[in-house]
């Protein structure tokens, strides 16, 4: 097959791609150019897209002996990632870039420029699994290493764009495996350190990065009684179950600490309370991507639902009613913030994927 590799310059990427050229496809490498700012380095392993990256990216492409491109998606990656990020916060939802950025750009952009050009199909370094039935379905599965497992960012691409996909990571036992196997092969990016927190905001500082783009609002911090009890910059800066830095200064009556249970971007508040008021039995996911054409989820299913990228994924049963899910937990879940990806799994296999409209306790 022809494999479009998607390189990002780091050892991930730099792998999957060596991989795919060793099992016989014809292999070009590509580097997406995301920031519109790619002048600047990175700050050990925070930030992404800078020329460091990209440098990185053509040496990998060097050593393999594949041909290398770059890409400038900065546009496409500003409009569908930063700005969904800006106006998701702005709605007092909780929203993960990651998602997204596969969503629109990896598995959307991407994919529609490989398939253009002539390309079977897209490698990526992401670790997660593809399964093929015998009767073809195609199966997304949790990687083979639960510390680096990718599954939940992944779910939100669908079925057709999982065709077209491939993760020659998703096999890997560790990291370190990887990147003792970079070493193996000669690719200098073998010690590279991971980047994390979100690319687009390389000091770390999302309540910075979002103050700055979205201009103070002073306004009150309430309690479940909605008596006055702080104040705040702007209520688009807090998540619900959200407990540090909320800068309340009158202790709760019983001592115990407070965390966020509501951010009401519209009115300019956010509510605090105990923990308590944190549980959720329902949640409920809309604009959802079902995986698995061959569960008839139209009546409950069990099935274990994640709500966050490391999360601790939570028994329960759900429900498909065109593109909602509606998941019933067993036991209770805190923390639950609209916005969230909503993923859920058969063991390791991946069903759905939505986004989270609303919880009921």
């Amino acid at each position: 097959m022809r494999v479009l590799a998607a390189l990002s310059g780091g050892v991930d990427s730099a792998v999957a791609a060596a991989r795919a050229l060793e099992a016989g496809h014809d292999v070009v490498g590509v580097h997406m150019a995301l920031s519109r700012n790619r002048d600047e380095f990175r700050s050990g392993s925070r930030g992404c897209c800078s020329i460091e990256d990209s440098n990185d990216a053509r040496r990998a492409a060097d050593k393999l002996g594949i041909p290398y491109y770059v890409w400038d998606l900065s546009d496409e990656f500003h409009d569908t990632v930063v700005k969904d990020f800006l106006s998701e916060y702005a709605a007092g939802r909780t929203p993960n870039p990651c998602v997204r950025c596969n969503e629109h750009i990896k598995f959307d952009t991407l994919l529609e420029r490989a398939q253009a050009l002539g390309f079977d199909a897209v490698a990526t370094g992401h670790y997660a699994r593809i399964e093929i039935r015998e009767d073809g379905v195609r199966e997304l599965h949790r990687a083979a290493d639960p510390l680096k497992d990718q599954s939940y960012v992944l779910a939100v691409m669908g079925a057709e764009k999982l065709a077209r996909s491939m993760f020659p990571l998703g096999t890997a036992a560790s990291k370190a495996d990887v990147r003792a196997e970079a070493a193996a092969r000669g690719l200098g990016v073998s010690n590279k350190p991971d980047s994390y927190d979100i690319c687009f905001v390389a000091d770390g500082d999302t309540k910075g990065f979002l103050q700055r783009s979205l201009g103070e609002r002073p306004g009150e911090i309430v309690d479940e009684s909605g008596a006055t009890v702080g104040s705040h910059d702007g209520a688009y800066a807090y998540t619900v179950g959200q407990r540090r830095g909320l800068g309340i200064g009158r202790p709760a009556a019983d001592g115990a600490p407070r965390y966020v249970t509501d951010v009401d971007t519209q009115r300019n508040v956010v509510t605090v309370g105990p923990e308590t008021l944190l549980s959720v039995s329902t949640l409920v996911g809309e604009e959802g991507v079902w995986l698995a054409p061959d569960v008839d989820a139209s009546t409950p299913v069990r099935c274990e639902a994640q709500v966050r990228a490391h999360g601790h994924p939570a028994a329960g049963s759900v429900v498909r009613e065109g593109d909602r899910l509606t998941v019933e937990l067993d036991e209770s879940m805190r923390g639950v913030a609209a916005g969230q990806s909503l993923v859920v799994y058969d063991g390791t296999r991946v069903l759905g994927q939505a986004t989270i409209a609303k919880r009921d306790v």
